[in-house]
């Protein structure tokens, strides 16, 4: 039995171990162990990244003309976030600057993506965390219908016939045998706290999402050719637009355009009708349930790199400024400084790479990439098999990033508390951000419970915000925004084009020949799931080193050499579980980080052989 204090958090690796292999409906692969006390609640986490492919590694040496292409194959959710991270960090050591309309497309590029990610990540991967689907079978569609229109008037879907319609594909679905993305699921645990006509509504809404979201990537090949991997970031869009209907083949002309603003219009519409009010509906209910956990490190220490890129056109699209917030001292926002050694550190004492001196932390322009697999010697099982980790060695893929020291949570919630208190402080550029979280927490708290017949709440935003409910409600909120600034942009850049403004990017520093014997430079995103940044340093026009830092490394981050635990393994902390067996309530707050372990964890070889073969059941 071993008992100890970590950032504020009593863990005990004493009773039942849990282990969770592979972490499904995310993307790459992950596992959690988890330690239960006698009453099933969780006292111990370890959370590890189990994949490894050496994107910085075979970078070195490369034109950093090209490193675009390479890390946008990081990951085929995430599609253009670290190609822009990643030109943005070229253009930064090379002293770059872009024209006013690139800038606006690149954030309609990203905003969709945004929107496109967040929806997605809600109906599709983490929604069967809240949503008993079986459930759904037994409920009326009379009432359905009913709740439907108390949560969400505006929606046109609504009526008794669609949900009953609904219910008859779903038990056809379930009556066939053949589950597909529904199988396995934990269908009856009573960590389910929907009635039966909430999960009618949202497994209709699950597959309105699905229909939408096919629709939406489409911005993506009109401005970038293709999607995933969108060529757009380096020589322009791939076809000329043409607002003058002159015919010219191949042109983005005014009807592609319009095809545009109407699926923005689109997005706009389905967080309005659909995502909020669903998440706002789920997050009462579960509210009202007592389910308020999972909120770990976000109550504590949060961060955002937000607008660093320094141009004059920041505020043009009303980007989130950034900031640190350490030790839950919520009204103190730090500055942040992606290029400051001694802000972004690495670590690795934890994880299964080697340092010169692994005491030390290093700045990603100084960052080292050496793969070195060695278990703890506690470790149970074989270095193939593994049955339980040792987290008192090194036990993930996983680097430990840290910001002066301190592990922090990243993503949709930390820029939503940041904001918040940004607002709070007088920034214009936050008081949509303040509006939105202000009608959610009066949602939650009285509105909802009133129009479905349960008692008031007074939770304020350090109970509501900083749990699993949180942190989802913040990623729908961030895409209501999203596409909310994606029509500012849009109508922006068809002013500028009619205008006359067709300026093109001064391509002269690209040149090779233009280049000084030795640059460096940073690049930042703020991604879907958090802050992320690309670090490059260029010698004789080649890449000497380059490091991506991206969310996953921060939210999915093993102990430091000082034993404070990350977001994921945080967020686990105190959680109550209903069945050890059916670890649903562990899922439902991992998922609420929407992990992406092909990011973080960057299996492969410097010398392309294969290190080892895994076999999943």
């Amino acid at each position: 039995m071993a008992a100890y204090e970590t950032q504020g958090f009593r863990l005990d690796d004493s009773g039942q171990r849990v282990v969770v292999d592979p972490v499904t409906r995310i993307e790459g692969h992950m596992r959690v162990e988890v330690n239960l006390d006698e009453n099933n609640v969780i006292r111990n986490a370890v959370s590890t990244g189990t994949m490894w492919r050496g994107l910085e590694v075979i970078l070195k040496g490369r034109d950093p003309r090209d490193a675009w292409a390479f890390v946008e194959r990081i990951c085929g959710v995430c599609t253009g976030c670290h190609a822009l991270t990643s030109v943005r960090a070229v253009e930064d050591a090379l002293g770059i600057q872009i024209p006013k309309n690139a800038h606006l497309i690149r954030e309609m590029m990203a905003k969709t993506l945004q929107v496109h990610d967040h929806a997605v990540h809600f109906y599709h991967l983490h929604a069967l965390d809240w949503v008993d689907v079986v459930s759904a079978l037994s409920a009326d569609p009379r009432a359905t219908s009913e709740l439907q229109q108390v949560v969400s008037p505006s929606h046109p879907l609504a009526s008794r016939g669609y949900f009953r319609d609904i219910q008859n594909r779903l038990k056809k679905f379930v009556e066939s045998g053949q589950l597909g993305p529904f199988m396995n699921g934990y269908w009856g645990n009573p960590g389910y706290k929907l009635p039966p006509e909430a999960n009618l509504m949202a497994v209709a809404h699950y597959l309105e999402a699905l229909d939408l979201q096919k629709e939406w990537v489409k911005v993506h090949t009109i401005f970038g050719g293709k999607n995933p991997h969108p060529n757009y970031l380096v020589g322009g869009v791939p076809c000329a637009i043409n607002i003058d209907d002159t015919g010219a083949v191949g042109a983005i002309n005014m009807e592609r355009l319009n095809f545009v603003k109407a699926r923005i219009q689109e997005m706009i519409d389905f967080n309005n009708n659909v995502y909020i009010p669903d998440v706002l509906a789920i997050g009462t209910i579960y509210k009202n349930a007592g389910w308020l956990y999972g909120g770990g490190l976000s109550a504590l220490n949060v961060a955002d790199y937000g607008t660093y890129e320094k141009v004059p056109y920041d505020f043009s699209t009303h980007q989130l400024p950034g900031g640190a917030i350490i030790d839950g001292n919520w009204d103190d926002i730090q500055e942040i400084d992606p290029r400051d050694p001694e802000q972004v550190q690495e670590f690795v004492n934890h994880s299964w790479y080697t340092y010169p001196d692994e005491n030390k932390g290093l700045h990603p322009w100084d960052g080292i990439t050496e793969p070195f697999y060695q278990l703890g010697p506690n470790t149970k099982g074989s270095r193939t098999n593994i049955k339980e980790l040792d987290e008192g060695g090194k036990y993930s893929w996983i680097k430990s990033p840290r910001w002066r020291g301190h592990p922090m949570e990243v993503g949709p919630l930390a820029r939503y508390i940041l904001g918040y208190m940004h607002a709070t402080k007088g920034n214009k550029h936050c008081q949509r951000v303040k509006d939105q979280v202000d009608y959610s927490a009066r949602m939650i708290n009285r509105d909802i419970p009133r129009l479905l017949g349960m008692p008031d709440t007074d939770y304020g935003l350090k109970q509501l915000l900083p749990t699993t409910i949180g942190r989802t409600l913040a990623r729908a909120l961030e895409s209501q925004y999203a596409a909310e600034m994606m029509m500012d942009d849009f109508n922006e850049l068809i002013d500028n084009l009619k205008a006359g403004d067709s300026a093109t990017a001064n391509v002269e520093k690209w040149d090779p020949a233009n280049w000084p014997k030795e640059a460096k430079g940073v690049g930042t995103v703020a991604a879907p799931r958090g802050m992320l940044g690309h670090w490059v340093k260029i010698k004789d026009g080649k890449i000497e080193n380059y490091q991506c830092v991206v969310p996953t490394t921060w939210n999915g981050s093993p102990r430091d050499g000082k034993g404070q635990i990350g977001a994921f393994e945080a967020s686990l902390m105190n959680t109550p579980v209903e069945r050890a067996e059916e670890p649903l309530e562990i899922l439902r707050s991992l998922h609420s980080f929407d992990p992406c372990l092909a990011c973080s964890t960057h299996v492969m070889s410097p010398d392309g052989q294969e290190m080892a073969e895994v076999k999943v059941r």
